[in-house]
């Protein structure tokens, strides 16, 4: 089974990802890392004002439940710090002309599995650093999953 760390970057709703903590302590997944405007839970040294990360951390807790303290996390304002760090390949979840379905996919042995914000996904420019670019077949109307319920498909189909 791969080892999956989570990139969840401008992921604008706490439910969204608090239901992704909540997830991703399910399948097992190393770390997640929230970049830009993704909501976060409160950690020591938290810089925000401390009724503004109580806020956001409660309303992360209603769908985490509990999971934000059983899977390890980062947080990083400025995506590119975060980039510069990483060594892993990235593999992002997105439609794209790149993109090759989930079922084709073999995931190397460690990554990061790349999720991009609700309504526009990841932008062009992380698109382009990732290795691979996956996609989930749609069957029906609309053209996309809800970012939460997607993560749970991929790391389903990614750690079987």
């Amino acid at each position: 089974m791969p080892r999956v760390t989570l990139l969840l970057h401008n992921i604008r709703s706490a439910h969204n990802v608090g239901s992704i903590f909540r997830t991703a302590d399910g399948f097992g997944v190393s770390k997640i890392v929230l970049t830009g405007y993704t909501p976060y839970p409160s950690y020591v040294g938290d810089t925000r004002l401390p009724h503004i990360a109580s806020k956001i951390s409660s309303q992360l807790k209603k769908t985490a439940l509990g999971a934000t303290t059983s899977v390890p996390f980062e947080y990083y304002n400025d995506l590119s710090t975060w980039l510069e760090l990483n060594t892993l390949p990235l593999v992002g979840l997105e439609q794209s002309e790149r993109s090759i379905a989930i079922n084709d996919f073999r995931p190397p042995s460690e990554f990061v599995l790349v999720l991009g914000e609700e309504v526009d996904g990841i932008p062009s420019d992380l698109l382009d650093r990732c290795e691979s670019i996956i996609e989930i077949a749609m069957r029906g109307q609309k053209e996309s999953f809800n970012v939460s319920v997607a993560a749970g498909i991929a790391l389903y189909a990614l750690t079987i």
